[in-house]
């Protein structure tokens, strides 16, 4: 069985389109992959009521308890690995997870960790993306999925939509627009990927 790990930070939203996919699509009979932990780094994330209703295992772990990034990061390693311990049909998906990964840990799941970013990379790596994409006059924005590299937002695209900028836009607007889009290309990447583990 390939196990599927998603890691958040907050309300969860991606993590609930990849979870109603995962369902909808009998991911367990076409991919043999279960998702078998959501993870945060905040006990008050929204979305591990989401997950907990959908009968998912879920985990917290405060990256303020740990001295150290790494130090964070390899505990974060251990629970993952207590949840998937088959290591080489392990996904790690990165749904609003707000941390940058040490590249160890980044090293030690090369290939089987993503993310998604709310712009058309290579533009406008980082936070603050929409406001960023008004500011600069862009016509159009949209969202990323990509493997997670040691570079932050620079690994390699799997999937993008594009979505146009409106006139009289503002950066929480242009953002639900997006979100829409996250919803629907995230679960479609995350199957594609199931079918290279």
């Amino acid at each position: 069985m390939k196990n599927i790990v998603i890691l958040i930070s907050g309300g969860g939203s991606n993590m609930a389109a990849i979870v109603r996919a995962a369902q909808r699509e009998d991911w367990a009979s076409r991919y043999g992959a279960r998702i078998c932990a959501v993870i945060s780094n905040r006990a008050d994330a929204k979305g591990l009521d989401i997950a907990r209703d959908a009968g998912i295992a879920t985990e917290v772990l405060d990256h303020k308890d740990f001295a150290s990034r790494d130090a964070f990061d390899e505990a974060l390693a251990a629970l993952i690995e207590r949840h998937a311990p088959a290591h080489q049909s392990t996904l790690v998906v990165l749904a609003g997870f707000m941390r940058i990964l040490t590249p160890p840990f980044v090293q030690r799941y090369a290939g089987r960790l993503v993310n998604i970013h709310p712009s058309l990379l290579p533009a406008f790596t980082g936070l603050h993306t929409h406001q960023r994409a008004l500011d600069a006059g862009c016509k159009f924005a949209g969202a990323t999925v990509h493997q997670v590299t040691a570079e932050l937002d620079h690994g390699q695209i799997l999937a993008q939509a594009v979505v146009p900028i409106l006139s009289g836009d503002s950066a929480d607007t242009l953002a639900a627009r997006v979100l829409t889009q996250e919803h629907q290309i995230y679960p479609r990447a995350v199957a594609q990927l199931l079918q290279t583990l």
